[in-house]
């Protein structure tokens, strides 16, 4: 078997509350912004550290558990997780030695890294010693020498003067100290009932991660880190396949593939990445969608997955949306198989401390003065849902809660004890619902996801629910809608004096860096342009070739291109969005086809049809002019051979991380675009690029006329692919952050919230029509939407500006509605 290379390291800690989570995390997100590919990995059972590990590297977040998936299956796992990766940062669980109990440290951080054959670095809170840390590490180290401890960081030094101290003694044990983080310096995630709070529920959690990257890369060695990573010696493993894993049940997609519906949002954020992976290679498709917000279920779904999360923190919500639960039991009383596991039961239940819930079980949930936390055993007493009478399989409790019983056949035996349910309740002969306390990874266990898949495959597909009447309706409404004029932006808004909220480039000037490097590319102004430079400024940052990098002038000349490279056959765009696709497509003589996302599902892309024989697709990410950030997976899963899907990345720089980014996978058929005119206030010099594989950069490049991209644009191009542009886009990122928040809150207090997204420096707001035209009448310019298609006059776009023009466009908001 060959051996796969693989940078990796493992972060570790004497005990739990030392800081691992926090430095793993920062160090991932750090090494992202130095222009490195990083996966993130965790140790044990947890989801919630992958969860921020996912945030920091734009990779799925991904578990190594022994006891979950045995130890033949952990170098795989780690490999396909890394797959996309350069550097592979595994963050430990507990103490280093802590592992299952009763088991001798079987599952534990030092006995991952051992299988892993991965260097340790300590992370150790010395803030109540000095000199005695020297000897815990020492002890650490040589407690198991095939532990391979390469490097300690030192958390919350009390000062210099104390840190020096804690440096001098382990210099005496050889273990090199790779960094110091003061006592004020730790960013620490929130906690609650079971820990930290998972990074889906906190809003700032992308900002304050920039933060943390900032910080751990001023005072942690990245080059030694990296010099650590790649003394790991090849792995002698083959990555694994979910199409393997599933072996005879393996599927192609298709567009007749059935729907499996898996809950997502802020109330259900615990579920392994290879869950849905498995259930995509056996053919099925799947769609998240989120119990608090969404009204129904995706449609044609055939198969239900209800996975971990915090139902009892957020039970109003989901008691609040009456529709989905009625539609949800109604799903499962007809035979729609069903699994839900921990949070999934306690939805399924009839109520959780009194909040009623979906009510498929004649159960109660409520929460419980005792955590209950531990690997189990389960068998299968019965023929079930998921597995044959008599299976055998591990899995994990995790939860402060209890659901009372009636009496009905478990869904497992832990260790003896009956637990959960599995049920007939459309009386078909079979059980179709399997609802546990229970955490399985179905990568341990593939038979558990082909005995789900078969059940879906024979199922019949719920008929769509009824649309919910529109929210926030506006106060009246015109019934004739003006053709779209796709030439229409945001500088055709602004003038005689209104105040800009119309136009979405940055306000408050360059930073010296980048007029730096503007006034001196002035002085090439005789010469012909070459964007060589650029082009291997932009490969580096984004991990790529040069050969997959195209300067273009401005994100519009991209779309030009695309447009006219090949005869498209139907070509689809995803409104709404930027217009200027669409127009592009139109001039080059194609006939467009739109796919229109709807507001009742705040623009999200679950359950949209995209047509099979599209051979183009194109939307934005984050979307103008919706703000929404679609999952990088969901976008993954439009590419199909023989269709190139084409995402506008403009506004991704304002994300902090750059989260859902695809900038840095090389996929056939994915084109990326990005603008560097919004963030970097260079609307009027044009510089922007497209990243794709070296096939399609030829393709297009062979229509650009030379020249195309100028001297200064080349310049500007080179100064925002640096460290400081990404140290600048960070700090940038944080204040829209802060200065949206302020826009959004005062709209809401209005009665006007934000309809679509929040991850772009603009929001989109329904409002009564004939806002727009009133607010300009008093001074303000505001974008308006009936020159996006999908939406009517009753929409309007508005710019992130600074926290006090914000409040005086919604008190000019408040005069005019107050007038009405």
């Amino acid at each position: 078997m060959n051996r796969s290379a693989l940078p990796r390291i493992v972060i570790a800690a004497p005990a739990s509350g030392h800081g691992k989570t926090t430095i793993a995390t920062g160090l991932m997100a750090a090494l992202r912004s130095a222009g490195h590919r990083v996966s993130g990995h965790k140790v044990g059972p947890d989801f919630i550290d992958p969860g921020y590990h996912s945030l920091a590297t734009g990779l799925p977040g991904r578990n190594l558990d022994a006891h979950l998936v045995g130890v033949d299956k952990l170098a795989p796992l780690l490999l396909h997780g890394a797959a996309d990766a350069e550097i592979a940062v595994i963050e430990g669980v507990m103490g280093l030695y802590d592992g299952m109990i009763g088991g001798s440290g079987f599952a534990s951080t030092a006995h991952v890294a051992k299988v892993l054959d991965a260097p340790v670095v300590l992370v150790v809170d010395i803030s109540h010693a000095s000199r005695s840390i020297a000897a815990v590490v020492q002890g650490l180290a040589g407690f198991d020498t095939a532990v391979r401890i390469a490097g300690v960081i030192l958390n919350k030094a009390g000062s210099e003067r104390h840190a020096g101290e804690v440096i001098s003694a382990l210099e005496e044990t050889g273990i090199e100290v790779l960094g110091v983080l003061g006592r004020d310096d730790g960013i620490v995630a929130p906690s609650r009932h079971l820990g930290l709070v998972p990074a889906a529920e906190r809003p700032e959690a992308q900002a304050a991660l920039a933060t943390l990257a900032d910080k751990i890369a001023e005072r942690i060695d990245l080059d030694k880190i990296l010099e650590i990573a790649r003394s790991a010696p090849g792995l002698a493993a083959e990555s694994w396949d979910p199409a393997v894993a599933m072996a005879a049940d393996a599927r192609p997609l298709g567009e007749d593939s059935p729907v499996v519906a898996i809950a997502g949002g802020r109330s259900f954020t615990f579920r392994y990445a290879e869950t849905e992976e498995l259930l995509r290679a056996a053919g099925c498709r799947t769609v998240i969608f989120d119990p608090m917000r969404d009204d129904a279920l995706p449609k044609g779904t055939a198969g239900i997955y209800l996975g971990g999360g915090f139902p009892e923190v957020h039970a109003s919500a989901l008691s609040g949306n009456e529709l989905l639960r009625r539609q949800i039991r109604d799903a499962i009383a007809s035979g729609v198989p069903t699994v839900a596991e921990c949070a999934g039961l306690l939805y399924l239940c009839q109520d959780v401390d009194g909040a009623p819930m979906v009510g498929a079980l004649d159960a109660s949930g409520a929460m419980s003065p005792r955590l209950t936390l531990s690997y189990r055993t389960a068998i299968a007493a019965a023929d079930s849902l998921l597995a044959v009478a008599g299976t055998r399989v591990t899995g994990h409790e995790f939860h402060r809660t209890v659901v009372s019983t009636t009496g009905t056949a478990p869904a497992w035996l832990l260790d003896g004890r009956p637990d959960g349910f599995s049920a007939d309740p459309a009386g078909l002969g079979r059980p179709t619902l399997h609802a546990s306390y229970l955490h399985t990874h179905w990568a341990g266990w593939p038979e558990l996801a082909a005995r789900f898949v078969a059940a879906v495959r024979e199922a019949t597909p719920i008929a769509p629910a009824a649309a919910r009447p529109a929210v926030n309706a506006p106060v009246s409404r015109e019934t004739t809608v003006a053709p779209i004029d796709l030439g229409h932006h945001g500088d055709r808004e602004v003038g005689n004096g209104l105040v800009d909220f119309a136009v979405n480039v940055r306000r408050g000037g360059r930073p010296e860096w980048l007029e730096r490097a503007l006034a001196e590319s002035m002085a090439g102004l005789a010469a012909y342009p070459n964007d060589a430079a650029a082009r291997e400024a932009i490969a580096a940052r984004h991990v790529r070739r040069p050969a997959e990098v195209l300067p273009t002038s401005g994100g519009a000349e991209a779309f030009t291109l695309i447009a006219r490279a090949r005869a498209w056959r139907r070509p689809v765009v995803v409104h709404p969005q930027f217009t200027e696709p669409e127009a592009a497509l139109l001039a080059a003589g194609h006939r467009v086809e739109r796919v229109l996302l709807r507001p009742e599902d705040r623009f999200g892309l679950a359950g949209v049809e995209i047509p099979a024989d599209a051979d183009l697709l194109m939307l934005g990410n984050p979307t103008n002019p919706t703000g929404v950030l679609h999952a990088a997976a969901d976008l993954l899963g439009l590419l199909r051979p023989g269709r190139v899907v084409v995402v506008d990345e403009a506004f991704m720089d304002v994300v902090p991380g750059e989260t859902q980014s695809l900038i840095s996978r090389r996929l056939p058929g994915l084109i990326v675009v990005r603008s560097l005119t919004k963030t970097w206030s260079l609307a009027g010099l044009r510089a922007g690029y497209v990243v794709a594989e070296p096939e399609l950069i030829s393709e297009l490049a062979a229509q650009q006329p030379p020249w195309s991209v100028s001297g200064p644009a080349a310049a500007a191009m080179i100064a925002c692919m640096s460290p400081d542009a990404s140290a600048e886009a960070a700090r940038i990122a944080r204040s829209i952050i802060a200065e949206r928040a302020v826009l959004a809150d005062g709209l809401a207090e209005l009665g006007l919230p934000v309809a679509g997204g929040l991850a772009a420096p603009f929001v989109l707001v329904q409002v009564p029509t004939g806002l727009r035209e009133a607010l300009r009448e008093i001074g303000f310019a505001v974008r308006r939407g009936d020159t996006f298609p999908g939406l009517g006059p009753e929409w309007i776009r508005i710019a992130v500006r600074d926290a006090a023009s914000s409040r005086g466009l919604c008190a000019a908001i408040s005069s005019v509605l107050g007038s009405r």
